[in-house]
């Protein structure tokens, strides 16, 4: 299969609201991780951080233009691969451990990491049978209702349990910018893995259903208005008998 050349690897994309997309788009769609960068007056944010197969700090300065807090999201492989590149990581409390101590069991890298999710490789050294996410002890720990203050934007954490036990969503009330994670986006909603619990699922989507979002930035595919965000909920909720 092809390598591609690092400085090619990443793709950015402004999406309006200061909020900018970092993706690697030789990754296959299913699994690849939306980046989500955030501008602020006084710092920046990241959501999630990819598979860190190629270093977001070397090739992508927008990263690196100010002082930068990197959320993840939640900690399967494809979100948290460049955290150790940071150095201020938040994390939920309940996924605070396997970001300090990731496994591949834990991050799901295993069973999922083999070269079918790639359209073309990384550039060498990377191998597939030796893939592993890097250490990135948190340096806050988060729970429901903190927020994440970047001077003139404020993002509130809401804590959604059922794809991944740590689950977050970071909500800015006064534009409605959500930043979903996994919870909800565009695609085929993840309820099997390891540690997803549908029952949580369920009353995570209850309540934040009602939510007042104007435009939704998921972990993975495109984004999508206020509308649509009820219609993936509903239909996730009937498809569950709930």
């Amino acid at each position: 299969m092809q390598r591609i050349a690092a400085e090619k690897w990443y793709r950015t994309e402004s999406r309006g609201d200061d909020v900018t997309l970092i993706e690697e788009p030789f990754i296959k769609a299913f699994y690849r991780c939306n980046i989500w960068h955030i501008r602020g007056r006084d710092r920046d944010m990241l959501v999630d951080s990819g598979m860190g197969v190629v270093s977001l700090r070397r090739h992508i300065p927008l990263v690196t233009e100010k002082s930068l807090t990197a959320v993840a999201s939640h900690i399967h492989f494809d979100h948290i691969g460049c955290h150790h590149e940071f150095p201020d990581r938040c994390v939920h409390r309940a996924e605070a451990s396997i970001l300090a101590n990731p496994t591949n069991h834990d991050t799901l890298a295993d069973p999922y990491v083999t070269d079918d999710i790639f359209d073309a490789l990384p550039p060498e050294p990377y191998r597939s049978e030796t893939y592993a996410v890097e250490p990135a002890p948190a340096t806050r720990v988060l729970e429901d209702g903190d927020m994440v203050d970047l001077g003139d934007r404020v993002f509130e954490v809401i804590h959604c349990p059922g794809h991944s036990p740590g689950g977050i969503m970071l909500f800015e009330r006064g534009t409605g910018v959500l930043f979903s994670g996994d919870t909800v986006y565009d695609g085929p909603l993840i309820d099997d893995a390891f540690h997803s619990d549908i029952p949580e699922y369920i009353a995570t989507m209850k309540r934040i259903r009602d939510l007042p979002v104007r435009v939704v930035h998921g972990g993975h595919f495109g984004s999508f208005d206020g509308k649509r965000y009820l219609d993936l909920i509903d239909a996730f909720l009937t498809e569950k008998g709930a």
